[in-house]
C-alpha cells in the first residue's frame, strides 16, 4: 500500500486557523461508511444520527501547556522545549531545539530560574530525557510559564488557550488536542444524554507521534510512536452494556478509536485496562469494536486519514475528501467535522 494513494490537494486557504465562537456552529458532514453517500449538515446535528442506547466514547485528556521558551545557563541563545511525555516523575521526554547546544548534562533556565532542567539522556528520534527541578507544584510553574503547543500548520496566536480543550479535558498529559471532541459543548452533551445515549469516557494521552508525517512509500513500513492510555472499569461496563444490547459504539475521534481498538478482545468486548499503544491502523484492518467514528478532516498521507480510510473504506473517504474541498469545508484542528456511520 502505497503513501501517494493516501494524497489529495488542499489549498491552503482551507486549513482553519482560528476556532469557530461557538463550538457546536462547524460543519458537520455525515459519509455512509457502506454506500459513501454524503449529506452536508451543521454539528449540532449530531444528535440526530444517535439513537437511544448508542454509546459515545469520548477522551478526556487534558492537554498541558507543554511548550517552554529558556536558555542554557551561563548563555544567552534561546532553546525551546516540547514536553512529549512524562516518563516518571520530574522526568520527561522531549523534543529540544537547538538540540546540537542540548547535549547530556546541559543546565537549562526557565522563567528566571522559577524552573530549571538537566539533560540526560539521548533518545529516539533525538528527542532527550529532561529532569525538572523546582519548587512547588509542577503543573501549576507550567501552567505560568507554558505555551499550549498549537500544530505547526496554525500560524495565529491562540487567544483563549480553553479552545484548545475539550469542555469534558480531566487528566493532564496530552502534548494535542483530540479535536474531534472540541466541537462539543456541555449543553449539546446534556441533550444527548436526555436522549437516552450513554457517554462513556477513556483517556489517551496524545503524543506528536499522532501528527508525525509518514516517510516511507511504503505505509506498511511505518513505525507508530506510543501512547498511555487508560479505561476504568466503569466505563468499560458501559460500553460492554451497549455492545451486548445490540446498541453501537461511535468512538469521539481517532484517539478514542486507537484506545477502544487497542484494549478490544477478539469477540468485541472492552477491557478495563492501562498502557501504551502504537495500533496502526490502515486499510484492511478489522474493526473489533466501533460501530461509528466522528472526527475532522485530516492532512493528506497521514496515518489518520489511513485510520478513517480502513473504517469508511478509501474510495468513500477520498470521494468525500474531494467533495469537502469543493464545498470549502475547513480542515484540521479547528476545523469542520464529519460522522462515519
Amino acid at each position: 500500500m502505497k503513501l501517494q494513494d493516501f494524497y489529495y490537494d488542499l489549498p491552503q486557504e482551507l486549513i482553519a486557523q482560528d476556532p469557530l465562537l461557538d463550538r457546536t456552529s462547524s460543519r458537520l458532514m455525515h459519509v455512509d461508511k457502506n454506500s459513501g453517500n454524503i449529506e452536508h449538515k451543521i454539528f449540532s446535528d449530531v444528535i440526530d444520527y444517535l439513537n437511544e442506547g448508542d454509546c459515545l466514547v469520548i477522551n478526556n485528556t487534558k492537554v498541558i501547556p507543554a511548550r517552554l521558551f529558556g536558555t542554557r545557563e551561563g548563555h544567552e541563545g534561546k532553546v525551546e522545549i516540547l514536553l512529549l511525555k512524562r516518563r516518571e516523575n520530574d522526568i520527561w521526554e522531549s523534543l529540544v531545539k537547538p538540540g546540537k547546544k542540548c547535549k547530556v548534562g546541559t543546565m537549562l533556565v526557565f522563567g528566571d530560574g522559577l524552573l530549571k532542567a538537566e539533560v540526560l539522556e539521548v533518545v529516539e528520534d533525538g528527542n532527550r530525557l529532561i529532569k525538572f527541578y523546582y519548587e512547588g507544584i509542577f503543573e501549576e510553574i507550567l501552567d505560568k510559564l507554558g505555551q499550549m503547543p498549537l500544530p505547526p500548520y496554525i500560524t495565529h496566536e491562540l487567544k483563549d488557550k480553553t479552545r484548545y480543550q475539550t469542555v469534558y479535558a480531566k487528566h493532564d498529559g496530552s502534548a494535542a488536542a483530540p479535536t474531534a471532541g472540541l466541537h462539543f459543548t456541555k449543553e449539546l452533551l446534556e441533550k444527548i444524554e436526555k436522549k437516552g445515549i450513554v457517554i462513556a469516557n477513556v483517556t489517551l494521552h496524545v503524543g506528536l507521534g499522532t501528527f508525525r508525517p509518514v516517510k516511507v512509500d511504503n505505509i506498511l513500513e511505518h513505525h507508530m510512536h506510543s501512547e498511555f492510555y487508560m479505561i476504568e472499569e466503569s466505563e468499560a461496563l458501559k460500553i460492554n452494556k451497549a455492545k451486548e444490547a445490540g446498541k453501537r459504539v461511535i468512538s469521539v475521534g481517532t484517539t478514542s478509536c486507537r484506545t477502544l481498538e487497542s484494549a478490544a478482545t477478539d469477540d468485541g468486548k472492552i477491557q478495563a485496562s492501562s498502557g501504551w499503544t502504537d495500533i496502526f491502523i490502515y486499510p484492511g484492518y478489522k474493526f473489533k469494536l466501533i460501530d461509528g467514528l466522528i472526527t475532522n478532516f485530516h492532512l493528506p498521507e497521514s496515518t489518520l486519514l489511513m485510520l478513517v480510510s480502513a473504517f469508511a473504506g478509501k474510495e468513500n473517504i477520498m470521494a468525500a475528501y474531494e467533495e469537502a474541498v469543493k464545498e470549502r469545508y475547513r480542515f484540521f484542528s479547528f476545523g469542520d467535522a464529519m460522522i462515519l456511520i
